[in-house]
């Protein structure tokens, strides 16, 4: 049997895999951004 302290663990971590993700992609969307920014001020 699961207890609540394993179960919020895990929700935890989802939480902190779903941020890492979320914080990720907008990182690489803005760095594609800014290098199209750059490569068409040219």
């Amino acid at each position: 049997m699961v207890t609540r302290r394993e179960w919020l663990r895990r929700l935890a971590w989802l939480a902190a895999l779903w941020l890492g993700g979320v914080f990720t992609l907008s990182a690489v969307a803005y760095v594609i951004r800014t290098l199209m920014h750059a490569l068409g001020m040219r």
